[in-house]
């Protein structure tokens, strides 16, 4: 005798005839789909679509007993208790990192395997985790489905809200150790712990500079590359991160939005405050470990050391003259396009730097603002003020190299050697 066999919740069933067999399968088919007005979900078990159905009607009847969140299943709360228990039962078997989820384990192998089975069918990219998929599939087709009940603002991720939403509360739920700075979130934590480690162990091909972080790296490495796949969509100008475009668009909308608590002066970056709020405090934390002069920003300091070093490495492709910065070259290059875009709103005076037209502007308004601490006399430029403050200490910093006559000013040394060139 032929015998038939089927299952039901993992049970074995035998069955003397086909045709029972065939509608006790029909049966279960019709269990395992979900059922509901919102999907036709289709699930393994008849107690996975019962429990994929809580999903529709918003029920989560199962609370943790420490921290009161609610879960649709009862296999959820149990997961969740090992947040609470410190418990990571899973652990991989490549490099002993452990886990709180079996799943979460195994996304993890895929790291060691290099498999990502999963591939986005507009753009190609791929991924480890259907669910990692699922997400990115969102920015192809715009869904934003998960608002902030305070501010509307939207997100892909449920997740990415609930960090959000954090910032209306105050609250900063991860703490460091060492230096009780606290986050938000517990990535940046992680991310931060790796400061006080000292370790850099991400490393440029090209230059060799060393990195905290890997996508630090990949953002670095576009400066050699030359892409600047960001572009600002008012002027065009393009950026090698979309951090900065965002920051540059500011500059066109006008926004300043941080003030300073002192003085009141506003700025359309939150690091510019910080580093302005310095002028205040009179700190100057990074010092020239040659000449000992001091400097509010890391970034002044490392410019100003080119000066000792010789190095100029930005040239004019007109006349070969080098620059310590950047700003210098682009002003320098003004001269021999002949642009002067900059024009005093009060006598027409055009000029080719910004920073000129102010300080010109300085002459109209009658404004004097720097002031000697010593006979009280005031100038329009700080320049004008240090060069100045020379005669009272008795300094003669520009010394000529064929006589040694020492003089105040370096535009007195320039006019005297012109007498040894004639």
């Amino acid at each position: 005798m032929k015998i038939y066999i089927g299952n039901f919740h993992k049970t074995v069933i035998f069955f003397f005839l086909q045709s029972p067999l065939n509608e006790h399968q029909h049966m279960c088919a019709e269990d395992r789909l979900c059922g509901s007005a919102v999907c036709d979900k289709e699930l393994n078990h008849q107690n996975d679509t019962e429990a994929h159905q809580t999903e529709h009607s918003g029920q989560r009847p199962y609370a943790c007993d420490v921290c009161n969140k609610t879960f649709i299943s009862k296999g959820n709360m149990n997961r969740h208790h090992f947040t609470h228990s410190g418990q990571r039962p899973y652990a991989c078997d490549v490099c002993d990192e452990t886990f709180n989820y079996k799943s979460s384990l195994k996304k993890h192998q895929l790291r060691h395997s290099g498999q990502r089975p999963y591939a986005c069918d507009v753009c190609k990219k791929v991924f480890r985790s259907k669910s990692d998929m699922k997400t990115h599939q969102l920015i192809h087709s715009g869904q934003r489905p998960y608002a902030c009940d305070v501010c509307n603002k939207t997100f892909r991720q449920k997740g990415h809200v609930m960090t959000h939403q954090l910032l209306h509360t105050g609250q900063r739920l991860y703490a460091c150790d060492l230096c009780k700075k606290t986050f938000i979130r517990k990535w940046s934590l992680k991310l931060h712990m790796v400061i006080h480690s000292g370790q850099r162990p991400y490393a440029c091909d090209v230059c060799n500079k060393t990195f905290r972080l890997k996508l630090t790296l990949k953002k670095h490495q576009l400066i050699h590359s030359g892409q600047r796949p960001f572009a600002c969509d008012v002027c065009k100008n393009t950026f090698s991160r979309k951090s900065h475009v965002i920051t540059h668009q500011l500059v066109h909308s006008g926004l300043r939005p941080y003030s300073c608590d002192v003085c009141n002066k506003t700025f359309s970056q939150k690091s510019n405050l910080r580093k302005h709020h310095l002028v205040h405090t009179g700190q100057r934390p990074y010092a020239c470990d040659l000449c000992k002069k001091t400097f509010i920003e890391k970034y002044s300091l490392k410019e100003h050391q080119r000066i000792h070093n010789g190095q100029g490495p930005y040239a004019c492709d007109e006349c070969d003259k080098t620059f310590n910065h950047k700003c210098s070259l682009k002003s320098h290059q003004l001269l021999h396009s002949g642009q002067r875009p900059y024009a005093c709103d009060v006598c027409k005076k055009t000029f080719s730097r910004k920073p000129d037209m102010q300080r010109h502007q300085l002459i109209h308004s009658g404004q004097r603002p720097f002031a000697c601490d010593v006979c009280n006399k005031t100038f329009n430029h700080r320049g004008n003020l240090k060069k100045h403050l020379l005669i009272h200490s008795g300094q003669f910093p520009y010394a000529c190299d064929v006589c040694n006559k020492t003089f105040n000013y370096k535009s007195s040394l320039k006019k005297h050697k012109l007498v040894h060139s004639a």
